[in-house]
């Protein structure tokens, strides 16, 4: 096996382009599909329909995982139009608190030095090591404090990280002070109507522990090395995750090759699977796995052999 820098000096150079055509058909078919789902189980909860309070975690995880979105639209592969990814990746940013200007450079930064100590921003909020830091991480409540001080202190032009370009402060600013002021309506509609506040922030607090242990399993215990294939982890999972999350389980194929679009990520399976060291045959399966060393003193940053290693399974379809 070689690492991926050999596996793509091996594809063709035509297979490359095919793999990263974009499409706004795709992108917005998909968009089409999840905007419908947050939508309609809104739309349910705002008309209190029998047991309304039951798709309140449907709404919430629905709308955390616009942060997938957000994370392709970083990258401008959702969508041919460079316009509408960088439109539809704001609005996404907006709903779930996250500064999407602020955030493509964090990102950008997390590709670059993915897993390595002291260059991935990532690793600047360590992974649990502990059940206790575990059940932290998963109440998602340091990640609201952490996002509101993001947007606070880009608001105040405060925000100094060494990943962010010092051109694209200004943007930041007025990104973030708008998103402030439409924090501010949101809140003052509830002076006469809790719609907001159950239709958005609360699924969202519920949705968010969801997203946290997705998240984990993308680089949780990977080594930190620079191989993609060994850093960063493949999950296998059924449609429904994989709709939700626009294909990023598929998370080593991403990293090896992100110009490729969301719904090409299976066709890059199929080409990269028998390449493929970290994977998981779930997001149960990981979480199980990941607690276990802990409860046993374990560490992350093990070697490849501490996730399951069994031959990936055929591919599923798009």
């Amino acid at each position: 096996m070689g690492d991926h820098v050999t596996f793509l000096a091996a594809l063709p150079a035509e297979r490359k382009a095919e793999l990263t055509a974009t499409s706004d058909a795709a992108g917005l078919r998909r968009l089409a599909q999840h905007a419908a789902l947050i939508a309609g189980a809104g739309g349910l909860i705002a008309a209190q329909v029998p047991g309304w309070w039951l798709l309140v975690p449907l709404q919430g995880i629905a709308l955390v995982f616009l942060f997938t979105l957000e994370h392709e639209c970083t990258h401008r592969t959702p969508f041919r139009s460079a316009a509408l990814n960088d439109a539809v990746g704001r609005v996404a940013g907006t709903a779930i608190f996250l500064p999407f200007s602020w955030f493509r450079a964090f990102h950008l930064a997390h590709h670059r030095f993915t897993n390595l100590p002291g260059q991935d921003p990532e690793l600047d909020s360590p992974k649990p090591e502990t059940v206790g830091q575990w059940l932290r991480h998963v109440s998602g409540l340091g990640v609201w404090r952490s996002q509101a001080a993001v947007i606070l202190r880009l608001a105040l032009g405060r925000e100094r990280a060494r990943y962010l370009p010092p051109r694209a402060l200004p943007r930041m600013r007025r990104e973030a002070r708008a998103m402030l002021g439409l924090y501010a309506l949101a809140a003052a509609s509830l002076l006469w109507s809790p719609l907001v506040l159950w239709v958005w922030l609360v699924p969202l607090l519920v949705g968010q522990p969801f997203l946290r242990l997705y998240l984990l399993a993308e680089h949780g215990d990977c080594p930190r090395v620079a191989s993609m294939f060994e850093n960063t982890r493949t999950t296998f999972t059924n449609r429904l995750v994989r709709f939700l999350a626009w294909n990023m389980p598929y998370h080593v194929e991403h990293h090896v090759f992100p110009a490729v679009p969301f719904h090409k990520l299976p066709e890059l399976h199929r080409l990269m699977r028998r390449e493929l060291r970290v994977t998981a045959p779930g997001y149960a399966a990981f979480t199980r796995t990941y607690l276990a060393r802990r409860r046993v003193g374990g560490r992350a940053g093990g070697p490849p052999g501490t996730t399951d290693q069994r031959p990936a399974p055929p591919p599923p379809r798009a």
